[in-house]
């Protein structure tokens, strides 16, 4: 797994660290089938280890129904909880429903204490 401090090498994954029961994995950029396995293979070690990880979607600029799909199947692995998701994201979870499926939080403390 990731460490806090990553944030400065380059890739779709950022800080990723221990808060209280969980595990938060900050994602940043596009996300597509052709840049989504860091973060699958970051979200699925989480998913292992901790009862509830936390997307930290701040900054993700553009997800695709690759990314969709691999937040839904993390959904039935673990608790998982998509923090702060921008403009793209929200669309892109309301036109397909995923908004009734995905737990969203406003922020990652929101996240962390629902």
């Amino acid at each position: 797994m990731t460490r806090a401090g990553d944030a400065d090498r380059p890739g779709v994954v950022g800080d990723c660290y221990e808060a209280g029961p969980g595990w938060v994995v900050a994602a940043r950029g596009e996300l597509d089938q052709d840049t989504l396995a860091p973060l699958e293979d970051a979200l699925t070690a989480a998913a292992g280890r901790y009862p509830l990880v936390v997307l930290d979607a701040g900054d993700i600029t553009f997800g695709d129904s690759s990314f969709l799909n691999l937040l839904l199947r993390l959904h039935h692995l673990t608790a998982l909880r998509v923090a702060a998701p921008g403009e793209q994201l929200r669309r892109l979870f309301t036109v397909t429903g995923a908004d009734t499926v995905l737990s969203l939080s406003a922020s990652v403390e929101d996240a962390l204490e629902a």
